[in-house]
């Protein structure tokens, strides 16, 4: 293995590490960081997405045994949110096609700015 490649392989563990213990910890899930970081490594906004969500299943199972053991787990309300969710996650797919990558970027840049917003102003309570 080429050491650029190698660095590069380090560099991706090393930001995996920081958004998993930022992920666990808000319970944000990760990819809204993992998928503009993609986008920014060159990815395309579809890939990026997916890949994501190859990160956020890993990081998801091992915080679920984290808070589990820490006693920080509604298992009733997760699985029910959960239920609904994998719906959701066989629709969004396919939304995903119609959307160019210029517009893809958009509604998450704006999706992004609102849960700032969001969390921001429900912070100041």
């Amino acid at each position: 293995m080429g050491r650029e490649r190698r660095q590069g392989l380090i560099t991706l563990a090393l930001i995996g590490i920081t958004i998993g213990l930022l992920s666990s910890a808000t319970g944000l899930g990760g990819g809204f960081m993992v998928v503009p970081l993609l986008i920014f490594l060159g990815r395309e906004a579809k890939i990026a997405v997916g890949t994501s969500f190859v990160f956020i299943l890993i990081v998801a199972i091992s915080s679920i045994i984290a808070h589990y053991r820490l006693g920080n787990v509604d298992l009733k309300t997760g699985l029910i949110l959960g239920l609904g969710g994998v719906l959701g996650a066989q629709i969004g797919p396919q939304i995903l096609q119609h959307i160019s990558e210029q517009n893809f970027k958009r509604i998450f840049s704006v999706l992004l700015v609102i849960t700032a917003i969001w969390i921001f102003v429900d912070s100041r309570n």
